[in-house]
């Protein structure tokens, strides 16, 4: 597994999409007060919700088996619930069934979930506080783009150049009042962090001593 989450002593892998997840739920952790690292938590990112099923296949093979928990794009629930049937991890019809079992939804996804919580003004104060609103009223008017409501035309431009969504993401993140941090994203933390001995690990087999495979 690239950047392999076995060395490091984690009890606890969070999967994620890709980097701007990652970064945004390391964000949310320090502005909920939740210590990752004390918690024995590594944030990963799969680089693609389609290596989920990969991935949990190296993990099941790990001979000490983390507890794993995810976030995804609600487009991809199908996808999801195959792959963690396939890992082991339970069988899942619904996204409330999928939360039980510590994999939540950002609707429609990460970017599409913090602009509908920040609001489109604040998004846009955000991207002039960094510079980028001259760049994003010049996408507005783009044929493509004209039209559209202003949350879509934010969701897109967030995807147009290389390292605008991993730069954004923990900016908005920080940006968000208490009141407006979204439920799934709130709860996924908290799962990490608190009675991780009540969690589904992958497989049934006992965890032997001793470091995982490099």
């Amino acid at each position: 597994m690239r950047g392999d989450p076995g060395q490091a002593a984690s009890d606890t892998l969070l999967l994620v999409e890709g980097n701007s997840d990652r970064l945004a739920v390391e964000a949310l952790a320090v502005r909920l007060g939740r210590d990752l690292a004390a918690a024995r938590v590594r944030v990963v990112s799969m680089d693609g919700i389609t290596n989920l099923h990969h991935r949990l296949g190296e993990l099941a093979r790990w001979p000490e088996r983390p507890r794993v928990l995810g976030l995804f794009d609600a487009a991809e629930i199908s996808y999801v619930q195959r792959a963690l049937e396939g890992g082991g991890l339970g069988s899942a019809a619904t996204l409330p069934e999928l939360a039980g079992l510590g994999f939540f939804a950002c609707d429609p996804d990460l970017e599409g979930e913090l602009i509908r919580a920040l609001g489109v003004d604040r998004m846009q104060q955000l991207l002039a506080e960094h510079g980028e609103i001259v760049r994003f009223r010049g996408f507005q008017h783009q044929p493509a783009q004209r039209g559209r409501a202003t949350d879509a035309q934010l969701r897109r431009f967030l995807g147009t150049h290389a390292g605008r969504k991993a730069q954004f993401a923990p900016l908005m993140i920080d940006a968000l009042e208490e009141s407006r941090i979204p439920a799934g994203m709130r709860a996924l933390i908290e799962t990490a962090v608190e009675h991780p001995e009540d969690a589904v690990r992958l497989g049934a087999a006992p965890r032997p001593s001793g470091p995982p495979p490099r």
